[in-house]
């Protein structure tokens, strides 16, 4: 008895349980792994194409900058939407455009679909590893209530009802629960890893968006200290 056995014995249920753990699996661990090294891509390059947009004393040489960033590389592609936004709008002086939406309104309109943008983008794969989380433990029950229901009808034809005759099919078909909790446990600490991560991105995506609307709507970028300041002015 064992794993061996427990699949040259499989009907087509226990076949059809067995293969959609097995996708399950392969699915969870795919986006475990792709969500692992876009997010890894994604933190180390953070600090340096934000502080480097910033630092860069012409705002076309900042442009190019972030036009040379991956694809993948989200703060690159909110700065150069928001760039984009900004010198739409200039070009548009005089249109009805300008009459119907403010440089601050279009710009923070542009702002906001391209952090919605990349924030869908993080959250790839995340449905489909809370689904296998949820799902394969109750996936895998099935395939041991199976196995068990055929355990117990080849014992009762058998007519051999010792320890012997039950211990070994039964502890077999329990194994397809086990293998449901093996693919269920994983997808759920990564499911729990990731939106945690995710949401410290998104902090930044906020903060980057914020101090790009104020740059691109005005001019200048209001510091963080210069926001302190003004608002324990107001207290």
């Amino acid at each position: 008895m064992g794993f061996d056995h427990l699949i040259q014995n499989f009907d087509p249920l226990g076949w059809i349980v067995f293969v959609t753990l097995v996708l399950m699996s392969l699915m969870s661990w795919f986006y475990i792994v792709a969500n692992f090294l876009r997010n890894t891509m994604i933190r180390a390059r953070m600090e340096r194409v934000i502080s480097t947009f910033w630092d860069t004393p012409s705002t076309q040489d900042a442009v190019r900058f972030m036009e040379e960033q991956p694809k993948a590389e989200p703060f690159s592609k909110i700065a150069l939407d928001c760039a984009s936004a900004a010198a739409h709008h200039q070009r548009s002086e005089g249109s009805r455009l300008v009459d119907a939406l403010s440089r601050s309104e279009f710009i923070d309109r542009a702002l906001r679909q391209a952090v919605s943008r990349e924030s869908m983008r993080l959250e790839t794969g995340l449905t489909v590893l809370a689904t296998v989380g949820s799902s394969a433990p109750f996936v895998g029950l099935l395939g041991t209530v199976w196995g068990i229901y055929h355990a117990l009808i080849k014992i009762a034809a058998s007519g051999n009802a010792s320890m012997e005759a039950v211990a070994g099919p039964v502890g077999e078909a329990l194994i397809m629960t086990a293998f449901g909790l093996f693919v269920a446990i994983p997808a759920v600490l990564a499911y729990n890893f990731y939106v945690r991560s995710n949401r410290l991105t998104y902090a930044r995506f906020d903060e980057f968006a914020h101090d790009l609307h104020d740059f691109f709507a005005t001019g200048s970028r209001i510091e963080s200290g210069a926001v302190a300041s003004v608002q324990t002015a107001r207290k």
